[in-house]
């Protein structure tokens, strides 16, 4: 069975000292938990394919971060560079066309997704990231940026993301919308016909939040043919009112997933999108997953709840696979 995962932020944690090039076990806590996944993780868990991001985080209270777009570019660009090392070394490979994935290579295969459009400020941006790879982008993190409103600043599309949109659009880039604000998700669909995604967003209707996504945003990118990755984070998955008393579990993974298969009428539009390295530990995942060698108990839970073998399948990857398959971008825009 193909196992896809659609957001992991591999290179945001091996910059910041994560040896991800280890099995999660053999890394060391530290200030985010216990490691959960490894590149070592992910082939023996079948993981054949990520989308793996680019995550410049803008500077906190009590976090390091870009204080401008330059900064922001200079962040993007190394974590490109470690993800270009990584092919070098043979232990990753970067995706750009999807006729060039191999369901059955030894190492897994990544989709490259900016997360946070501030690193891109021109044409002459976009074109080098995309020929490198880049073939996803979400115009904000949780604050906003100067393109569009985020989960945690509410506000619009900008006229320059409206201007970025377009941009992206003719290179053929997929739109994340995971962290968008709901003003800007609205203001993004009357922008683009382009293909639309939530890489790692659960359901606001169970966990409610601008953080999660709604019952009208959830069928919006169904009608556009899009997937919604479903986040293993604890607080994106369990009620509030039972959050602390109890862990997560895989339960609550599929009560997400049912819900956006009961809202669309199918299982094809729903997937994975982990983002279990996503500044979080083992401790605040699904109790049954330790590290990403384990996502084929999420079938095994579909299985129990229900889910026939063909939507199983579908929820494990096919999706994912027949959404790239149909939208990857195969050349350069003229």
């Amino acid at each position: 069975m193909l196992i896809v995962d659609a957001h992991l932020d591999l290179a945001y944690n091996a910059v910041a000292g994560r040896p991800v090039h280890l099995p999660a076990r053999s890394q060391k806590p530290d200030e985010d938990g216990i490691p959960t996944v490894g590149l070592p993780d992910l082939v023996a868990g079948g993981v054949r394919l990520i989308c793996a991001t680019i995550f410049c985080e803008p500077q906190g209270p009590a976090k390091k971060g870009y204080r401008n777009p330059a900064e922001a570019h200079a962040a993007a660009l190394g974590q490109l560079q470690w993800y270009q090392s990584q092919q070098d070394a043979g232990s990753l490979r970067i995706v750009k066309d999807f006729d060039e994935f191999d369901p059955q290579a030894a190492v897994t295969q990544a989709i490259l997704l900016l997360e946070g459009a501030e690193a891109l400020s021109d044409e002459t941006d976009v074109r080098r990231f995309f020929e490198a790879g880049l073939r996803i982008v979400g115009l904000t993190w949780k604050e906003g940026t100067r393109y569009a409103g985020g989960n945690s600043r509410p506000g619009p599309l900008t006229p320059d993301g409206i201007e970025l949109v377009k941009l992206l659009d003719r290179y053929g880039i997929v739109h994340d919308i995971s962290h968008l604000a709901e003003r800007a998700f609205n203001d993004l669909l009357e922008a683009t016909r382009g293909p639309v995604i939530a890489s790692h967003s659960n359901c606001r209707a169970i966990v409610p939040g601008e953080r999660q996504i709604s019952d009208g945003m959830i069928r919006a990118i169904a009608a556009r043919g899009g997937v919604i990755g479903i986040n293993f984070f604890d607080r994106f998955l369990i009620p509030p009112s039972e959050n602390r008393p109890r862990r997560a579990t895989l339960a609550d993974v599929t009560n997400h997933i049912r819900h956006i298969c009961d809202l669309t009428g199918s299982a094809e539009h729903v997937g994975l999108g982990t983002d279990m390295d996503g500044g979080l530990g083992r401790e605040q995942i699904p109790v049954e997953i330790q590290t990403s060698a384990d996502l084929p108990r999420v079938a095994d839970a579909l299985a129990s709840a229900g889910f026939s073998d063909a939507d199983i399948a579908a929820i494990m990857g096919g999706n994912w696979a027949r959404f790239f398959r149909r939208n990857l971008p195969l050349s350069l825009a003229n």
